[in-house]
């Protein structure tokens, strides 16, 4: 079983820089997919962004050139770190862990991103 908790979401002005964290209990695997996704209020949940074990990443565009992945892997936690943030920005951003051989997938209960223009 893993469970994901995030953390660092709060309230920005557009321009500026958030840092998510995402911490991962319980066994971690290689082939583990870690990842960003967020709902903005009536939308639908959607791709920020993904990181495997190696460190290969995939972005949404309209966070490309933004928003950066990491991993360390010794510590179990996903980072994502938020620049220049725009309002459409706004949303609960959600860490997943994917173990598609299995499939398993699990979410974590998000953390609030609010940018003010």
């Amino acid at each position: 079983q893993v469970q994901l908790v995030e953390s660092g979401g709060g309230l920005v002005q557009a321009g500026g820089s958030l840092r998510l964290s995402c911490a991962a209990s319980g066994s971690i695997l290689s082939i583990d997919v870690m990842g960003w996704y967020r709902q903005a209020p009536g939308k639908q949940r959607e791709l920020v962004a993904t990181i495997t074990s190696g460190g290969s990443t995939n972005y949404a565009d309209s966070v490309k050139g933004r928003f950066t992945i990491s991993r360390d892997n010794a510590k179990r936690t996903v980072y994502l770190q938020m620049n220049n943030l725009k309002p459409e920005d706004t949303a609960v951003y959600y860490c997943n862990l994917q173990r598609e051989p299995y499939g398993l997938n699990y979410w974590g209960k998000g953390t609030l991103v609010t940018v003010s223009s």
